[in-house]
């Protein structure tokens, strides 16, 4: 590892976590350069809801680079995205009743939420942003100041400028009506803070420990916005794209959001892409307003259209249902019921065991180290890292499911007896 060591600049953080030289990966398996085996519980960080090396979507990719099809294009026509578009239009716009402008943005997700807050204030004509305790949207510039890590905000001048950060349904924020006081905030001449020009959440925060809001939370928070003249927007990087079961994770909702912002496994394969879905009377951009280079990465849209081709053909929500019934019932019955002081979260396929009152960190931390001794990539989440955030690719088999989760018994077994 000396030329990582050496070269790599400080910034490096999973693969401190995760000390292994990684060579290469099918399924829901990683392996090292030596042979070794990991179950992956990661998926890059969400990134791979189809897994490592798809075989219908690695085709698609492979058939398309044989073709010597257009590698790179900007943001002009090509065969590539008018198949993704129409794809796209079809299985999830069409088929949910909605009606979505898609925007192309930088190859990254932190890059769609830029744009988004952009154009809210375009829009509106407003400065403001209303963001919520625990969240995390990327770590450019106006990511990181809707973003409620301060550590992670450390030693970046002014990122906070124009956002109020409003409680989200959370340990204490959860003994009371936090939209009320939302409401109240808006309506108090002497609250100090100016009416937003959007509200921007997370349906789950995922890096904030896996916290899922109430669906009668997000009913109401839509109303708020309907009411006051606000923008709401989505932030699905994460929990979009079938993790919670349905595509988007506000479906479970029955609401409408304004914009939003998707990323991740989007791509189908790990290819870098982002897209911002706009309603089309919020679509005022001019022409190059918001551009970008890799904006339109050609191979992402071959994988992304091949991603909701097996999607359409495989029943995958349905799988995603079965396995949330799995996790749901090892966790209660098998780590949550070692103590009252573990709390477990989750919904669909992202789910998270809280030990911030049994060990905190330094237990978290422990467990996720001996998992990886154990051939298990878990990580970690939530404020002060007192989470362990189970997030496995969406096609694991069964048999790989429940090993991953026995590993997570075992360990937490053996920091039980010592």
């Amino acid at each position: 590892m000396n030329i990582f060591e050496k070269r790599e600049s400080n910034v490096r953080s999973y693969c401190r976590n995760f000390p292994a030289i990684f060579h290469r990966a099918k399924d829901s398996i990683v392996y090292t350069e030596s042979g070794e085996e990991y179950i992956d519980f990661f998926a890059g960080a969400g990134a791979l809801n189809y897994g490592h090396n798809h075989d219908y979507i690695k085709q698609k990719v492979m058939s398309y680079l044989d073709a010597d099809g257009i590698a790179h294009a900007l943001d002009m026509y090509t065969s590539a995205k008018e198949k993704f578009l129409a794809k796209f239009d079809e299985v999830v716009l069409s088929s949910k009743k909605l009606d979505y402008r898609i925007q192309f943005c930088g190859p990254t997700g932190t890059n769609a939420v830029e744009a988004a807050l952009k154009l809210a204030r375009k829009v509106k004509g407003r400065a403001g942003i209303f963001s919520f305790m625990g969240a995390y949207h990327g770590m450019t510039l106006g990511s990181l100041s809707i973003t409620g890590n301060i550590g992670i905000r450390a030693g970046v001048i002014g990122t906070s400028s124009n956002v109020s950060f409003m409680p989200y349904p959370y340990g204490f924020m959860e003994t009371f009506d936090t939209i009320e006081y939302i409401e109240t905030v808006l309506n108090d001449v002497n609250s100090g803070i100016e009416k937003p020009a959007a509200i921007i959440f997370e349906t789950v925060q995922a890096e904030g420990g896996v916290v899922v809001a109430p669906i009668i939370w997000i009913q109401r928070l839509r109303e708020l916005c309907n009411k006051h003249d606000i923008l709401l927007i989505c932030d699905d990087i994460q929990v979009g794209c079938g993790r919670t079961g349905s595509f988007f994770s506000f479906e479970r909702a029955d609401i409408v959001p304004d914009m939003v912002i998707l990323s991740k496994s989007i791509s189908g394969y790990g290819f870098p892409m982002s897209l911002l879905l706009i309603k089309p009377d919020l679509d005022i951009w001019k022409p190059g307003e918001h551009n970008g280079t890799f904006r339109g990465n050609q191979l992402a849209f071959i994988g992304a259209t091949a991603a909701l081709e097996y999607r359409e053909s495989s029943n995958l929500e349905q799988e995603v249902k079965n396995k949330e019934f799995f996790l749901k019932n090892f966790l209660t019955q098998e780590i949550a019921s070692i103590s009252e002081r573990i709390a477990v979260r989750g919904i669909g396929m992202i789910w998270g065991i809280d030990v911030k009152d049994f060990g905190g960190n330094s237990l978290a931390k422990s467990i996720t180290s001996r998992c990886f001794e154990l051939g298990l990539i878990v990580e970690l989440a939530g404020r002060n890292d007192t989470v362990i955030k189970i997030l496995p690719p969406l096609v694991i088999d069964m048999s790989t499911l429940q090993k991953g989760c026995s590993i997570i018994k075992k360990v937490f077994d053996e920091f039980i007896s010592n």
